[in-house]
């Protein structure tokens, strides 16, 4: 293969459509939207998923599941990722957003006892689980529930 044998694919580069330029161009009076009707008009046409009056896909499919407008949402962090902090700190929310462990608080931090703590830490969260809060305590810190 040369320099000299390179060019784009077939049918990649395709000149733009000039509409309204005379009739001779080919595409001049109507400008290739044929006589009157919805789809000669200024903005007209249907919106996207009209099928004619039909009744439309996103319609005739069945709905599935469930959707709680009620649930929480809540932002997990592990055990172990709670080591870049130092010994003896008592670590929270705004703690763990400003050292880069989560971006917002959503409905509030679950603590999740993945992995290991190897610092002594007193640690105040909205939610723990049993296995956080007995690692925590196993290497001499506090889990406080807000």
């Amino acid at each position: 293969m040369n320099l000299y044998d390179l060019h784009p694919a077939k049918g990649a580069k395709t000149k733009k459509k000039i509409l309204g330029r005379g009739e001779g161009s080919g595409l001049g009076k109507t400008s290739g939207k044929g006589h009157k009707g919805q789809k000669a008009r200024s903005g007209g046409g249907v919106r996207p998923g009209f099928e004619g009056g039909q009744m439309p896909l996103y319609r005739r499919i069945p709905k599935r599941g469930f959707k709680n407008i009620n649930r929480k949402e809540f932002v997990p962090v592990n055990v172990s990722s709670l080591n870049i902090f130092e010994d003896g700190t008592t670590v929270d929310v705004p703690m763990m957003i400003e050292r880069g462990l989560l971006k917002n608080e959503l409905d509030g931090v679950k603590i999740l006892g993945n992995g290991n703590l190897e610092k002594k830490l007193t640690v105040r969260a909205k939610y723990f689980s049993k296995s956080a809060i007995e690692k925590i305590n196993n290497a001499g810190g506090k889990a406080e529930v807000l």
